[in-house]
């Protein structure tokens, strides 16, 4: 058995977005993805990831979309070796993103 991280938690987290303004439109990597209040599967990778929170007369809001080390992968050393931590870092399964909801206070343009 390798690649544990990617096999027991998969390659994506869902990630809820809510906005004291609703109906704000979620955007990651320039696609709409749902307006809030709503859940988005995104996929874990190694890159920088955000959000942009916008809605018209507010201002538009970005949101790193923070990692951390998924502890799972570890079990790659016991059972998988350097071949199943390779997989979990191609898929991005080694990181989980550390916040799954997010509130966002959007802004009134001035």
């Amino acid at each position: 058995m390798t690649s544990c991280a990617t096999i027991l938690t998969g390659t994506k987290d869902s990630i809820t977005f809510n906005s004291a303004a609703e109906g704000a439109i979620v955007m990651h990597k320039g696609v709409e993805k749902c307006t809030t209040p709503c859940t988005v599967e995104v996929p874990r990778v190694l890159g920088k990831q955000t959000a942009h929170i916008q809605k018209a007369g507010y201002d538009t809001t970005e949101l790193k979309l923070e990692k951390n080390f998924n502890a799972v992968t570890l079990v790659n050393i016991l059972l998988g070796g350097v071949t199943g931590f390779v997989v979990d870092l191609g898929t991005g399964s080694f990181l989980k993103y550390d916040q799954k909801s997010y509130t966002v206070p959007l802004k009134t343009k001035s």
